[in-house]
């Protein structure tokens, strides 16, 4: 699986990486996590809003920080 965050690399950037993170873990799932920061490729991937999470080239989040709860319901 394939873990990707939008976004500057703020605070809340930071948590949705992380929520992610434990979210994959919980699931025991074998993932990358890659974290993008340029502006323009962050435009090239269709996101409006960040933080931003995408899956396998499925963004599910925009905008918002979401609970590992939330993300685990999503993935599996």
């Amino acid at each position: 699986m394939k873990i990707t965050i939008y976004g500057s690399g703020c605070a809340k950037c930071q948590s949705l990486a992380k929520n992610a993170e434990a979210a994959a873990q919980a699931l025991d799932l074998d993932y990358d996590i890659e974290k993008v920061t340029d502006v323009n490729s962050i435009i090239d991937a269709g996101i409006m809003r960040t933080p931003a999470l995408m899956i396998d080239d499925e963004i599910l989040i925009e905008g918002k920080v979401a609970t590992p709860d939330e993300i685990r319901q999503m993935i599996s």
